[in-house]
């Protein structure tokens, strides 16, 4: 058993590399000792990433197939995945193995601002800076500080909050 681990560790490391980005694995036995491991560019957004003026950057890792983005006072479905800068993965719905439902407009700035880009079916990589998450240092004891990472799935919008 130890071997076969060891060939999927090197995998999960050499398959980020490859051009394509790569979007969110919704399985989570994909998970190393119960952690996703980052994307391989977790320490910034790319060149290629798009950017608000409000500092949110993200890239479109798959399409949606939804009519319609959520307000702020939808309530949503989502699987998402955390990670900080370093690499540390701080949280994830894929790894609980159950999507979370959140009212749209009761989250982080850069949440709020992100989910209304998106449409059901999406999944993009967001680069939320420090002031529109949790601050740098945070601001919420336990909460992750600086720029956070986010690989969100809208997978449905319920409707109002």
């Amino acid at each position: 058993m130890d071997r076969i681990a060891v060939v999927l560790s090197v995998m999960l490391v050499l398959l980020p590399g490859c051009d394509a980005p790569r979007g969110m694995d919704l399985d989570p036995d994909a998970t190393v000792d119960g952690v996703l491991p980052p994307p391989p560019d977790v320490e910034g957004p790319p060149g290629n990433a798009e950017r608000s003026e409000s500092g949110l950057a993200w890239l479109v890792l798959e399409e949606g197939d939804g009519e319609r983005s959520p307000s702020p006072d939808d309530l949503v479905r989502v699987h998402y995945t955390g990670w900080q800068t370093d690499g540390t993965m701080f949280d994830s719905s894929v790894v609980r193995g159950e999507p979370s439902e959140f009212p749209a407009g009761q989250l982080i700035p850069g949440w709020v601002e992100g989910l209304q880009l998106m449409s059901e079916g999406e999944i993009r990589r967001f680069w939320i800076p420090a002031e529109l998450a949790y601050g740098d240092p945070p601001q919420r004891p336990g909460a992750p500080g600086g720029m956070l990472v986010f690989d969100v799935q809208l997978i449905e919008i319920l409707g109002g909050a």
